[in-house]
């Protein structure tokens, strides 16, 4: 835009520093307590050792998820292009206060678990997704995620949507979740529908509910564990 000035002035270039301009572009960080490593016990007797992911990892996982792009089938694609968005949005500082999780097993990447903080009430539930099939992975990864909102973020509200069948079969149908009036409230993928969940209902049913799915417990990840997991192995291609 280009407009005449109204007054005199003694300097009519005036130039910037870009990082002048990134604290604007980028905003101001919560600092959010850390995710704490835990590890459940899955049906086969291994072990799924969940943990934060580091920011220095995103390169290495980039490539992995961009392959999800070419899965034409259970909307894989659409997922993962918005979860490669979301990482490279976290890596380049242009995603407000997100929180990314990985599970592994036996340091081989198994699943992955994001969402977002809004504000200090509303937190937006992203993407759960699992990389080995019929451990209940994507279950468990779900459920770390939405207890760490809750019991270590101190959450209110959890904001969902789903972009599949089978998640709004499993999340949205499962744990009765009410929705907000659409097009009023819109979530951030896509426009769609916000299915919420509340700190009560939490308390009082969900976590249970999520509990009686996952059929395990999540626990403070043991030191045997956690060294058997501190190499992170990606697998060649995912298994969808």
């Amino acid at each position: 835009m280009w407009k005449e000035i109204p007054e005199k002035v003694s300097q009519e270039q005036i130039t910037f520093d870009v990082r002048e301009l990134e604290p604007i572009l980028s905003g101001p960080s919560l600092k959010l307590p850390p995710y704490e490593p835990e590890m459940a016990k899955l049906k086969d007797g291994s072990y799924l050792y969940i943990r934060p992911l580091e920011k220095d990892e995103v390169p290495k996982l980039l490539p992995f998820v961009k392959k999800l792009l070419d899965v034409d089938h259970d909307f894989y694609d659409i997922v993962g292009v918005r979860v490669y968005g979301e990482l490279l949005g976290w890596y380049r500082n242009r995603l407000k206060d997100p929180y990314f999780m990985i599970g592994t097993i036996n340091g081989k990447l198994a699943g992955f678990a994001n969402a977002r903080v809004m504000n200090n009430g509303i937190h937006i539930s992203l993407h759960s997704m699992a990389f080995v099939r019929g451990l209940r992975v994507g279950a468990i990864m779900y459920y770390a995620k939405a207890k760490y909102a809750f019991e270590k973020l101190g959450a209110k509200e959890w904001w969902a949507t789903y972009e599949s069948y089978n998640g709004f079969k499993r999340w949205g149908l499962g744990m009765a979740q009410p929705s907000y009036p659409w097009p009023d409230v819109q979530h951030e993928l896509g426009g769609a529908k916000v299915y919420y969940v509340t700190k009560e209902y939490w308390d009082l049913s969900i976590k249970d509910y999520l509990k009686q799915l996952v059929k395990t417990e999540l626990e403070p990840a043991s030191a045997e564990v956690a060294e058997a997991n501190k190499e992170l192995i990606i697998p060649d291609s995912p298994v969808v």
